[in-house]
């Protein structure tokens, strides 16, 4: 998901003071759960972007669902997001919170896509190799697509390593159809 600047700014700006604290997992505890609240409401995230209500109707909601169940930190980060009008990329800022305490934390993303589901020995020991080649904790993405026909395809960051049927088929066709040109 895309983010802005500003989202990633507030975001930076949350860890950094969690992390002050020390309360960047209870933190982030509060983040899974803010983002979890609004990807799982339309209603809400229609009503936090809409320029018709007013900021104090928005601040209200906003205590009224989250107060009680995240930290008083996160509770008043939210209040500073209200009166600084920014309640509508209350969502990008979550998501920009999850990468930045990824980066912190030293964990990334790996996406795999095979044709088939892997055993959990195979993912057990995907993920041993892909932490001793990154030296990072690995988060897998697993995707499963039938029209790969056969091997895998990793994706870290921007790097793809694709080792799938279907791609050496298309090497294999572009071999050929280059040869006959000749």
């Amino acid at each position: 998901m895309l983010v802005s600047k500003a989202a990633r700014r507030y975001a930076t700006a949350l860890l950094e003071s969690a992390n002050e604290q020390g309360s960047i997992e209870n933190t982030l505890k509060d983040i899974h759960l803010i983002k979890a609240t609004i990807e799982g409401s339309k209603e809400l995230r229609a009503f936090l972007k809409s320029p018709v209500v007013k900021p104090a109707d928005k601040q209200k909601a906003l205590a009224s669902i989250f107060d009680g169940k995240v930290s008083k930190d996160v509770s008043r980060f939210i209040g500073l997001l209200t009166n600084k009008g920014r309640e509508d990329i209350l969502d990008e800022v979550a998501n920009a919170f999850i990468d930045v305490y990824n980066v912190h934390a030293g964990i990334i993303t790996v996406e795999v896509k095979t044709a088939k589901a892997l055993k959990d020995a195979q993912i057990t020991e995907l993920i041993k190799m892909l932490e001793k080649t990154t030296s990072k904790t690995v988060n897998l993405d697993l995707k499963e697509q039938v029209e790969l026909r056969g091997g895998i395809s990793v994706k870290i960051d921007d790097t793809v390593i694709d080792a799938t049927v279907k791609h050496k088929l298309e090497q294999l066709e572009t071999r050929f159809l280059e040869s006959s040109m000749e």
